[in-house]
């Protein structure tokens, strides 16, 4: 397993050009593997963004990730898809999907979205992310020579559960990646990342859109590397563009050891609570 490697999260201002936002993401790519980082995370529904109309791919066999594994191959790195719509061979609705490749171009794990955001707005309108986006009916975690991988997209951060389930079985490094808005990230996304990342005592990557788009309002931006202490190691700029930060393993197992709550926890008592 490598113990010390340097992470990249990529910030994107994903629009409805998909030609234009790969190219974006290929380039991201480059730069980051310029600057020696060994993997690389994209944010949520990073290939593209229409108002919801986007045509999904199939995961991994479309276009996409196809690419994305051939950047993975040329650079001989780790990637982190993000999210993008996959196709539902059961229904219209489509799957909010993320798939992580080794430096093969290897697909070694895929999460689709648990939890869909459905809510009545303060003037009386619906928000009903369900309406064209199936959950899906699985957590994932992977064990990988890169460390623990726990899987998840934006709106899941708010579901503590999901991420304590996560490390403990086994997960050292949290993937949380997001399309955000202005009005709940400048409040929440920061708190709630490092909160994850201290109550698992897990590193967390936090890619996300940045930017005005198209029907909604601004996406928060602010991707970010925690560490498992809760201090964050790196953050992008308010622009499309990348940080990189060190996953040190070593230290996160000095974190563990020296503040033990995972092992401390009383799952004879709350673990039986199911409402």
């Amino acid at each position: 397993m490598m113990r010390k490697y340097l992470m990249a999260v990529i910030q994107m201002d994903t629009r409805d050009n998909k030609d234009a936002n790969l190219k974006a993401a290929c380039g991201f790519i480059d730069e980051a593997a310029a600057k020696g980082a060994k993997f690389v995370s994209f944010p949520e529904v990073f290939n593209v963004i229409d108002d919801g109309q986007e045509a999904p791919e199939l995961v991994p066999e479309g276009r996409t990730i196809s690419l994305m594994a051939e950047k993975a191959r040329e650079h001989g790195i780790w990637i982190h898809c993000g999210s993008i719509a996959e196709v539902n061979p059961e229904g219209d609705r489509k799957f909010n999907t993320t798939a992580v490749l080794d430096p093969t171009g290897k697909m070694v794990a895929k999460y689709r979205k648990l939890h869909t955001f459905d809510i009545t707005l303060p003037d009386g309108s619906v928000a009903e992310e369900s309406a064209k986006i199936k959950p899906g009916d699985k957590m994932v975690t992977v064990e990988t020579e890169m460390g623990h991988l726990g899987l998840s997209i934006c709106y899941d951060i708010r579901f503590p559960e999901m991420y304590r389930w996560m490390a403990l079985q086994g997960a050292q490094i949290l993937f949380t990646p997001a399309n955000f808005r202005m009005a709940t990230g400048k409040d929440h996304w920061e708190a709630i990342l490092r909160a994850r990342a201290i109550e698992n005592t897990c590193y967390v990557v936090a890619a996300g859109q940045y930017g005005k788009k198209r029907g909604v309002s601004d996406s928060f931006g602010d991707s970010v590397i925690i560490d498992p202490w809760g201090t964050i190691v790196a953050r992008a700029p308010e622009r499309a563009g990348i940080a990189i930060g060190e996953i040190d393993l070593d230290y996160l197992d000095k974190v563990r050891a020296n503040l033990p709550s995972l092992k401390n926890r009383r799952g004879d008592v709350y673990d039986t609570i199911r409402k």
